[in-house]
């Protein structure tokens, strides 16, 4: 993806820090609550969980990491844009990029309080399959299926 000269790269532990530090404001701004977790534990989770369970790509405009999405061929576990960056085009990049590793099925959850995740995965053909609380934070979550269209 070349507009505003963002590149969708594969995860580099390289950018450990920068794809943390992201990520936490962005899912703090989302949900208005500090992350529970420390900063090295969220570095540990990213690098020595995550990692290991899904495929990481990131968006870098300039070496500055900009958004991340972790998934594998059926689920999105993390999809998160730099607070001065949404709205161009880079959480539409990876969704796309994680639909096309897919088996033509992903699903995904949201917290239900961040209405604009929730705005942007029906708007890219995601429905609504089941709701509850089956996360740490404690709050209302919302579990999103998209299927290929198959013609």
């Amino acid at each position: 993806m070349a507009q505003h000269g963002i590149l969708i790269v594969q995860y580099d532990p390289k950018y450990t820090e920068q794809t943390v530090k992201m990520w936490r404001e962005s899912k703090e701004r989302a949900i208005g609550q500090k992350e529970k977790h420390s900063f090295e534990s969220h570095l540990y989770f990213l690098d020595q969980i995550l990692l290991e369970r899904f495929q990481i790509d990131l968006a870098l405009i300039d070496e500055k990491v900009v958004g991340m999405v972790a998934y594998n061929k059926t689920e999105i576990s993390q999809l998160y844009v730099h607070l001065d960056y949404q709205g161009i085009g880079i959480g539409q990049a990876l969704l796309e990029k994680a639909k096309a590793q897919s088996d033509g099925v992903l699903t995904l959850y949201t917290f239900e309080i961040n209405k604009n995740a929730q705005r942007f995965y029906e708007k890219n053909g995601f429905e609504i399959i089941g709701r509850g609380y089956e996360n740490e934070e404690n709050l209302p979550d919302i579990q999103y299926e998209w299927k290929e269209l198959i013609y």
